[in-house]
């Protein structure tokens, strides 16, 4: 208190000025129209540019909790994807437990969940990205991992509430992909050298490729769904010593800045990978 008074002793002239010219102010704008119709503007003005500079930093704060409400609803959306559902076979009997049905009577076959990426490499032979979501929400090994723009790899670790990923751009990762326009299935692995392309091998020379054609997932994949895109070709090399294009891939993910994803659950996908995996009996 005693600071307070030793203030205003010290700036009272100032004070003094200040509060009379406030005064003036406002005794001027209300004795005149002209004068009040000016201090409203002008004041009006000033709060309009206090309150778009607020909201600027308010929305700007509050892009972390967009980004997530977003993440959950496109999750949301592509649940609802009539290609997560597969038709059920009437031919025999089915016992249905957890699985979900669509309208139509289709049994659910893909689900998505969303998951936060936070950590991942580009620039190692053997890149991973670490997911903040492990086993206590769902996150099981060999689910699919995609972006909001392409496939990015597949989960290859799980701790309880993290999991890792084996990216794409990792030496050992192979995935089934087609082009689009002929379904012409091959595979897609990575060379090691550019983080932004692929090589789509296997493809045969018959095959008419062009720069520019769009590379999907193929049907013959356990992880990923089928039709999801891989990138587009970007350059065409044909391999003098066998039947088969080099093809290289502009990814359609980017790696570099990759912030969210969705985890993708095969609920076939143990089944499919078991029958797949069993020896041939002579």
């Amino acid at each position: 208190m005693k600071n307070i008074f030793l203030f205003i002793q010290r700036n009272f002239t100032f004070l003094s000025f200040l509060l009379l010219e406030i005064a003036c102010i406002v005794l001027l704008s209300n004795s005149s129209k002209t004068h009040q119709v000016f201090f409203t503007s002008a004041s009006n003005e000033l709060t309009g540019r206090f309150d778009k500079q607020y909201n600027n930093w308010r929305y700007y704060f509050s892009l972390k909790e967009t980004n997530q409400l977003l993440v959950a609803e496109n999750a949301r959306l592509r649940n609802l994807l009539p290609e997560n559902f597969q038709a059920a076979d009437n031919s025999k009997k089915i016992r249905i437990d957890s699985l979900v049905k669509d309208s139509l009577g289709r049994i659910r076959k893909y689900t998505l969940l969303p998951a936060k990426v936070i950590g991942n490499t580009v620039t190692l032979q053997t890149n991973f990205l670490t997911l903040e979501r492990g086993s206590l929400q769902g996150v099981k090994k060999g689910m699919a991992v995609i972006s909001s723009s392409g496939i990015v790899g597949v989960v290859v670790a799980v701790s309880e509430n993290n999991s890792r990923v084996m990216s794409l751009l990792h030496r050992n990762s192979r995935v089934s992909a087609m082009l689009k326009k002929d379904n012409d299935a091959g595979s897609i692995e990575w060379d090691g050298a550019d983080p932004s392309y692929l090589i789509l091998k296997n493809i045969p020379k018959s095959s008419k490729v062009a720069k520019g054609d769009t590379v999907l997932t193929s049907t013959y994949s356990a992880n990923f769904p089928s039709h999801l895109l891989v990138g587009t070709i970007n350059n065409v090399v044909a391999d003098p010593s066998s039947n088969f294009y080099t093809l290289k891939v502009k990814t359609a993910t980017n790696f570099f800045s990759i912030q969210y994803v969705y985890l993708v659950e095969n609920s076939r996908y143990a089944e499919q990978t078991a029958i797949e995996s069993t020896p041939e009996k002579n």
